[in-house]
């Protein structure tokens, strides 16, 4: 039988030889209830001295106003310290100064230091985000991607690149084009916890071949 595993609504989804929960790692679905967020099951973050409000450790610039979105997908894993950096941090820097006066004077509509509005940040599934990281307004970040400790990613990053470095650069790629397409079809993190559990040692084993069985045995058809 494939192990239990806690449902995404747990807050401490960790639980010790003691039976005490881990107070430093959180289902963020759990204890996020923020108008700009989006957030998958499972995805999880961890944290060397818990903060009372997630999200505004990790992403401390998105309000409940901002016109911008924080998406995260499903099975993501955020380590200490990371930070997001969404678009409402930007300032204007197409003029002579940078300054944004009118957080000050908070008169905002059409005043002429604001920047437009920017691009939402997004994270696809099953992304490991390493200590320390910065991620950019208006990132785009595809699905397995893993980014090292302290790398300041923006822009776009396909799916399954290693990150690293400030500005960060492809490291290099994770699998074969071939292989990763694969993966991308299969979607193994939208298969219910009961068929991911039942089939993990193929997704960490990187068994192809029995993830395909398994992607075609839980719509019915052959492998």
């Amino acid at each position: 039988m494939p192990p239990n595993f806690p449902a995404p609504s747990i807050v401490y989804p960790i639980i010790l030889a003691d039976g005490s929960p881990h107070r430093d790692t959180v289902f963020l679905r759990a204890v996020i209830d923020h108008p700009r967020w989006e957030i998958g099951a499972y995805t999880y973050a961890s944290s060397e001295s818990a903060p009372q409000d997630w999200a505004r450790y990790l992403a401390p610039y998105l309000h409940p106003f901002s016109p911008e979105r924080l998406i995260i997908g499903r099975f993501c894993q955020i380590a200490d310290s990371v930070r997001i950096i969404t678009a409402s941090a930007n300032h204007r820097y197409d003029g002579f100064s940078s300054y944004p006066f009118a957080i000050f004077h908070r008169e905002f509509e059409g005043d002429s230091s604001m920047p437009v509005s920017g691009r939402d940040t997004i994270i696809g599934n099953d992304v490991w985000i390493g200590q320390g990281a910065r991620i950019l307004p208006g990132a785009e970040i595809g699905d397995g991607v893993i980014i090292g400790a302290g790398a300041v990613v923006g822009g776009r990053v396909a799916p399954y690149q290693i990150m690293t470095g400030n500005p960060a650069q492809p490291l290099r790629v994770r699998f074969a084009p071939d292989v990763i397409a694969q993966l991308l079809t299969i979607r193994w993190w939208d298969w219910p916890i009961a068929h991911i559990m039942r089939y993990q040692a193929a997704i960490c084993g990187a068994d192809l071949d029995a993830l395909a069985a398994a992607a075609a045995e839980l719509s019915g058809g052959e492998a």
